[in-house]
């Protein structure tokens, strides 16, 4: 029982290494608030920035399958995870990657939003991307894209990786006024500031060192 507890990190009371066990339940804990994040967003016909962002786009103008597009847009990045942030942390991210487009596509399956005020879409869906992100970056992983560039640059530069999402999600909701209406893309700005804002604030080196 004393090992058990050990493995699950309730008795470590020093700066430690995340056990296995920990990480998959981080890994799995942040995936899942994450495709809720982003389930939040697409009930109210939302958009989010990073390759989320993109992937709602090809969703909303060509009707491709969020998750799919999701997964693979976020293929060629890993070759800056692989080189530049390592193996394990380029496999966890993979790992949640892969988690949250299946459960974001199985998110209509068990759960039905019959109506939501964008407002309030963008928040909860901002917050919640963001707790799902902050789950995964503090467990060595990310949901890939701009979310790894995010960090390299956090650890190689010290420019927050909040902030150098938030300025590449405007970018990529600015290309939304091609595709939905003005007031979308306004609640999807709010949404996009308040998920970065939330990871930039929380996303601290000098708080919390993932191990």
């Amino acid at each position: 029982m004393a090992q058990l507890f050990n493995a699950l990190g309730f008795w470590n009371t020093s700066a430690t290494r995340h056990t296995p066990i920990e990480d998959v339940q981080g890994i799995f804990s942040g995936s899942l608030i994450a495709a809720l994040g982003l389930f939040m967003l697409a009930s109210a016909g939302l958009l989010t920035g990073s390759t989320a962002g993109i992937a709602f786009l090809l969703h909303y103008a060509f009707g491709v399958n969020f998750g799919l597009a999701f997964f693979l847009l976020n293929l060629p990045f890993f070759y800056l995870s692989w080189t530049r942030l390592g193996m394990a942390f380029t496999v966890k991210t993979f790992i949640a990657i892969g988690l949250t487009s299946v459960m974001t596509s199985l998110q209509p399956k068990v759960m039905d939003i019959s109506a939501i005020h964008p407002a309030w879409a963008a928040l909860l869906g901002g917050l919640l991307l963001g707790f799902g992100l902050l789950a995964l970056y503090r467990h060595r992983a990310s949901l890939g894209g701009v979310g790894i560039l995010g960090i390299y640059m956090q650890e190689r530069f010290g420019i927050r990786a909040g902030l150098v999402q938030m300025a590449i999600d405007l970018c990529v909701l600015a290309v939304a006024f091609f595709v939905t209406t003005p007031p979308v893309v306004f609640y999807s700005v709010l949404g996009a500031v308040v998920l970065n804002l939330f990871v930039a604030i929380n996303h601290r080196a000098d708080r919390y060192i993932a191990l």
